[in-house]
């Protein structure tokens, strides 16, 4: 195949393209109207002015710095970003954003404290430059090779909304229990109240005694990521004996405590006994009385339940939720076999997703191909 960008010329960012700022727009003016606004990451509202001409990238200055989005239309970034429309450059915009996102802006902080992105910085930065025509064509590659990613994304996204939809069909909403399940305190679904457990406190667990292998110690990320994503962090086994009463099993449903309090992942029966770290909380329920599955989906979806853990945590801005209260929260207890094909329905959702999560990680392996090889010439 022919390498096409022997005929390319090596230029630096900065002389095809200028950063503009962004500009700040009133809080009480974000929204009405139908033109996005975009802060550092995203579209945060819309507005019925727009500051831009048409196609528009944006990228994170403040906050998500580097970060690229595209606009089809015309738009308003606010002053946390730059901004690049049919004004600042005279390649094509979605070829450039494709190749801004390949440039890794991400890593050009300096700041310490808050990150920022310097636009010389950017400027600096070296790409080879193909014709219009090769951008255009370029860019239509790419573009359908994203179209496939999304639309796998939206799948997944519809799956996650498919859960809830179950359980509010075989339940209804909690909030106003239309088929009068019996109202049980957690502390009851257990066969001791011990079963509902605080993680260790700071003073029982050190960093010092952190290991690379070993028993798996968990936290709020892999609860938040439903233990998809991996713990890094372990305890040697001695180390985990002296602390298994803050276990962790397959079928124990683990809370977050702090941060995004409230939020619960069943631990998968797949996975080695782990320990949990200070901002977690294990309930650990009867398998007679309760199918982990069902309770854990009620306490992240049921309003009731949210209803209740704000008036347990305080309504402080960074709640904590008090063991002791945990216990007497009440849930709708079904029967069981109703709770099990629950389960049985989660379980189907769950195989779908992971097939959809199997073929994005394959499609986002075949994007970043073609996108390296796209900057390279080699399409």
């Amino acid at each position: 195949m022919k390498n096409l960008s022997t005929s390319w010329a090596e230029v630096l960012l900065g002389q095809i393209c200028e950063f503009k700022y962004g500009k700040s727009l009133p809080e009480l003016k974000r929204t009405g109207g139908n033109i996005p606004v975009f802060g550092s990451n995203g579209i945060i509202g819309q507005h019925n002015e727009a500051i831009t001409d048409g196609s528009t990238i944006v990228i994170g200055r403040k906050g998500s710095l580097g970060e690229v989005n595209f606009s089809n239309v015309s738009c308003w970034p606010i002053d946390t970003t730059y901004y690049i429309d049919k004004s600042a450059t005279d390649t094509d915009l979605k070829w450039l954003a494709y190749q801004l996102s390949g440039l890794g802006l991400t890593k050009l902080n300096k700041a310490a404290a808050v990150p920022g992105l310097n636009r010389e910085d950017a400027y600096r930065q070296r790409l080879l430059l193909p014709p219009l025509e090769d951008q255009r064509r370029i860019a239509e590659i790419l573009d359908r090779a994203e179209e496939l990613r999304s639309k796998r994304r939206e799948a997944i996204a519809q799956l996650d909304t498919l859960t809830q939809a179950i359980f509010l069909e075989m339940f209804g909403d909690p909030a106003f229990n239309p088929q009068k399940w019996p109202r049980i305190q957690l502390v009851d679904l257990c066969s001791s109240g011990d079963e509902i457990k605080c993680g260790p406190f700071g003073t029982q667990l050190g960093k010092d005694e952190y290991t690379t292998e070993g028993v798996p110690l968990w936290g709020i990320r892999n609860v938040n990521a439903l233990f998809k994503i991996l713990t890094h962090e372990f305890l040697e086994a001695r180390t985990a004996k002296r602390l298994m009463q803050y276990s962790i099993e397959p079928g124990d449903i683990v809370m977050t405590r702090k941060g995004t309090v409230g939020n619960c992942a069943v631990y998968p029966d797949s996975y080695p006994l782990g320990i949990m770290h200070s901002d977690l909380l294990r309930l650990r329920v009867s398998r007679q009385k309760c199918v982990p599955i069902f309770l854990s989906h009620q306490l992240h979806y049921s309003r009731d339940v949210e209803r209740q853990l704000a008036l347990i945590s305080g309504g402080a801005i960074m709640p904590g939720i008090n063991v002791t209260k945990l216990k007497s929260l009440e849930v709708l207890v079904p029967p069981l076999s109703l709770q099990q094909e629950f389960a049985h329905r989660v379980e189907a959702v769950e195989k779908l997703k992971t097939a959809h999560y199997s073929s994005l990680s394959e499609l986002d392996a075949l994007f970043a191909s073609l996108q390296h090889r796209a900057f390279q010439g080699e399409l």
